[in-house]
């Protein structure tokens, strides 16, 4: 088996990440990269100690759920509580960023933010990253690299194959279908 990259091992953090959420709304997790080397990861949520989302509800003013933290924000604040320093480092996100987790973003002056999927991306945020030279990429997570079933998926295949072999199947149309089947789980090499 051959390694993911490692665009696809910083975007899977930033989706487990995402799990740790506490918002109902959307659920997003962010990385903190440099050098390769992950320096902090937060998610979508509110206050250490404070009521959750998931406990009372979103507090929504201006359709914006104004007691969650954002993912970006909460890795920042980790890193400035750490006494880790942002500059030059790398953003892994599953969600583009809003247009305030953006300027947050450039200012702490990250260089890059790969992000998984579309969320309403602000056309400001946008002008921003560009006029800062902040490098923004699409970097869609291959979801089979954190598929923690692959194993049995494949022991499942096999024993279909071996039923049809029994039933009397023919040669070349078990090996055809063993072929696809192997394609399906390696699709991230």
């Amino acid at each position: 088996m051959n390694r993911i990259s490692w665009d696809q091992y910083f975007m899977a953090q930033s989706h487990l990440l995402a799990l740790r959420s506490t918002c109902t709304r959307l659920a997003v997790g962010a990385t903190i990269v440099r050098d390769k080397r992950i320096i902090a990861g937060g998610y979508n949520g509110s206050i250490a100690g404070g009521t959750h989302c998931i406990d009372d509800g979103c507090y929504v003013i201006d359709n914006h759920c104004v007691r969650t933290i954002h993912a970006e924000m909460n890795a920042l604040l980790q890193c400035a509580k750490f006494g880790v320093p942002t500059e030059g480092a790398e953003i892994y996100v599953t969600h583009f960023p809003c247009l305030q987790c953006c300027k947050s973003i450039i200012q702490s002056g990250i260089k890059a933010v790969y992000y998984a999927k579309s969320y309403k991306n602000h056309p400001y945020a946008i002008e921003l990253f560009e006029k800062a030279g902040v490098v923004v990429e699409h970097v869609e997570l291959d979801e089979m690299i954190i598929d923690l079933k692959t194993k049995e998926k494949m022991e499942y295949i096999a024993k279909i194959l071996a039923v049809l072999d029994k039933q009397g199947a023919d040669e070349q149309t078990i090996r055809t279908l063993q072929e696809q089947a192997n394609k399906l789980f390696t699709t991230y090499v």
